[in-house]
């Protein structure tokens, strides 16, 4: 039995795609800076207001728009057979209509396909098109009777939607084929997916969800190869049209994204984040992270940031609107961490326009600040490791508890510490990506291969920091747990073989003060997390600053005190060896952080990499309020961005209203010996209270709304 064909390789998910990555070429991908999109309904054409429309990308300087063309349904006069016309179309062409509008304003264009189902026609025709369930039944459609959903992997993609990408770009000449929904909806087990992975792997398809099972692991692998190999057949196909468009994948994004972002960042010249809105519990930093995680592998690569103006709840009110306090909020933190923001209305018809003025006063805004807006680099000294593979292989179904809320409780914690910090694709640890930043955090990255663990080790050898939470490092590549941690010899501890959990009433006793457990009062003790991992010191850690209070009854109240008020164990490990230091904190502390959002663990996680680094932060905001701080270098200037989080909404929208916060002291450090020519406020603007020694520059913010700008002009 043949495997090589995807499992040749050492690095997790990143073997599923060895292809070439598309060259790199001059073309419009680093022009536009704000985006506009418009997905049509059926029956939009004849009914909306194209004029409308055009008008409205004008007034919003919007450089660049992505317009529906095809897939599920075509808003052009297709020949492609079952190629489904809107039934609204006739004799018109309304996807050519605002094609030419858009090119007439020297605007970038985009055609959006959908090829996630088909209509009845489609379906009787080729019924090898359709997804089928593990029950061996064709697939309909959740949503929309009629429809059927279809096999991303198989002919329908492979063939059908080939030709439809061919006849949309040569006869509209586009810049690039945006596509959604087109990596499938979910397990397929129709003919050609079992035939195809039999014919790769010698197996049948996976009935389990266990990545650990060799028929699962295989899947997964091969699934994401097929992907990139459509990736390269729809991209290759545009360019022999148009050499100057390309395929742009709506995919991508952190750890629990399903293509691996190192093989996405190596061959996308753009990339957009389709992240449109909060839902359910998510922090108004959210977008932020998203710059964050796809910045990790596209470097300086355009990124857009999609922001539906409409509710992204899982009752899907697609004609919504959110509050201007929402919208705002959401898209000042996109731009802040890097992203170009991209405004998506579904539907022509507007009938409601409460979001219209919002958005055009934001990109107005956007557009005269644009030189500014134009970085070439975060400064920021710190990252943060996210991990397809741990999401993969370790975190399996549960990858969201076990993977995720580790970053983001760690996440949280560095913005109320107002501390600048990047993501880090562990599939990028090499000298080239790492070693601009001082400090790296791994928050519980459970599974590293080998060679990672050395690339970490080799970082810390050139004088790099770590903090490290729980697992990281006890597992392969592939989730399989080893018997002591990858990084044990960092770390000064031994695996005992034993995880704890989930643990109730046990505390962390302060035996002593440290820098590390900075601001946690008058206390002796403060609650621990819920699971922790037994280990042993390997080398010598003398008299440890934050010991283990074991667990207690906590009913009935009178048999609630602890049987072991002190014990020996430390909860924290920390070293020096040379220029770097090292901690790792042995419990769930990130991930306890997230659910509980205890303060004292806040305080100890920011605290940890202040002490880790070891140097003065780029940049120090001193004021009232939650922030999102972030450090930004252009061509001839320098930008730290203030976004006000401050709302009893941060954690759970829509913000009702935006709450002013203010003064704030901002103290940033200039490169070298350079010197300010101009200090300005991009949103409050006025006259700016400043005041220079050496190389630091102090700025007075007398208050911020939703975001301001710190503009130095070098």
């Amino acid at each position: 039995m043949n495997r090589r064909v995807f499992l040749a390789g050492t690095a997790g998910i990143g073997v599923a795609a060895q292809t070439a990555p598309a060259p790199e070429q001059p073309g419009w991908f680093d022009r536009p800076m704000r985006w506009a999109q418009l997905t049509l309904a059926e029956n939009d054409p004849g009914q909306y207001d194209s004029k409308f429309w055009l008008d409205y990308f004008r007034r919003t300087h919007a450089d660049a728009a992505c317009l529906s063309a095809g897939g599920c349904v075509a808003y052009y006069p297709t020949r492609v057979p079952l190629h489904h016309r809107s039934a609204w179309l006739k004799d018109s062409d309304a996807f050519g209509e605002l094609v030419t509008g858009c090119r007439k304003m020297n605007m970038v264009v985009l055609a959006r396909t959908d090829p996630h189902s088909v209509v009845q026609e489609a379906y009787e025709a080729r019924p090898d098109w359709i997804a089928v369930d593990a029950e061996g039944r064709k697939r309909k459609h959740w949503a929309t009777p009629g429809r059927w959903v279809t096999c991303a992997l198989g002919p329908y993609n492979f063939e059908f939607m080939t030709e439809v990408t061919k006849e949309i770009v040569s006869l509209y000449k586009v810049d690039g084929v945006f596509s959604n929904r087109w990596t499938g909806s979910g397990m397929c087990y129709c003919e050609h997916c079992a035939s195809n992975f039999r014919a790769a792997s010698g197996l049948d398809l996976p009935r389990t969800s266990d990545p650990l099972h060799p028929a699962r692991r295989a899947y997964i692998l091969w699934r994401q190869k097929r992907i990139f190999d459509l990736w390269t057949l729809w991209d290759s196909g545009i360019r022999k049209i148009n050499p100057a468009a390309c395929f742009i994948a709506n995919s991508g994004g952190g750890a629990l994204s399903e293509l691996n972002m190192k093989t996405i960042g190596e061959r996308a010249p753009i990339l957009f984040a389709d992240r449109q809105a909060r839902r359910g519990v998510a922090a108004a930093w959210s977008n932020g992270k998203n710059g964050k995680e796809y910045r990790a592998t596209m470097g300086r690569k355009p990124i857009g940031g999609i922001f539906s103006i409409g509710v992204e709840e899982q009752y899907r009110w697609k004609d919504s609107v959110q509050s201007e306090a929402e919208i705002r909020l959401w898209v000042a933190d996109g731009i802040a961490n890097g992203l170009r923001p991209w405004y998506t209305k579904f539907a022509g018809v507007v009938d409601d326009r409460r979001w219209l003025k919002t958005v055009e006063d934001i990109y107005a805004w956007h557009k005269r600040c644009e030189n500014y807006l134009r970085n070439e680099e975060p400064l920021a000294r710190v990252g943060m490791v996210y991990s397809q593979q741990t999401a993969t292989f370790y975190g399996g179904d549960r990858k969201a508890a076990k993977v995720e809320d580790h970053t983001l409780g760690f996440y949280h914690a560095l913005i109320e510490a107002r501390l600048p910090f990047e993501m880090v694709h562990d599939g990028l640890l090499d000298a080239g990506h790492v070693d601009r930043f001082k400090t790296l955090i791994l928050p519980n990255i459970a599974a590293l291969s080998n060679a990672q663990c050395e690339q970490l080790r080799q970082y810390a050898a050139r004088g790099g920091s770590l903090v490290a939470t729980y697992e990281t490092s006890l597992y392969d590549e592939w989730g399989v747990r080893r018997t002591d941690f990858g990084l044990g010899s960092l770390f000064g501890v031994s695996f005992q073989g034993r995880v704890e959990g989930p643990m109730r009433n046990s505390y962390l006793r302060l035996e002593r003060t440290h820098p590390i457990l900075a601001g946690l009062g008058d206390t002796d003790r403060i609650i621990n997390g819920v699971h922790r991992v037994e280990v042993k010191a390997s080398v010598p850690f003398p008299n440890p600053p934050l010991t283990l209070v074991p667990s207690y009854p906590d009913l009935p109240m009178e048999e609630v005190y602890a049987r072991q008020p002190r014990t020996n164990i430390p909860e924290l490990y920390f070293r020096e060896t040379g220029a770097s230091r090292i901690v790792y904190f042995p419990w769930d502390i990130d991930r306890t952080f997230w659910e509980v959002l205890c303060v004292d663990h806040g305080k100890l996680l920011a605290n940890a990499v202040d002490w880790a680094a070891n140097e003065e932060r780029p940049v120090t905001v001193t004021g009232p309020g939650v922030l999102d701080v972030t450090l930004w270098r252009q061509k001839d200037s320098m930008t730290v961005h203030l976004v006000n989080l401050t709302n009893p909404m941060m954690m759970k929208g829509p913000v009702r209203e935006l709450m002013p916060v203010g003064p704030q002291q901002v103290r940033v450090r200039l490169p070298g010996d350079r010197r300010p020519k101009k200090v300005q406020l991009l949103t409050g603007g006025g006259a700016v209270r400043t005041r220079q020694t050496g190389n630091v520059l102090e700025v007075t913010v007398p208050s911020i709304l939703v975001h301001e700008v710190v503009a130095i002009d070098l």
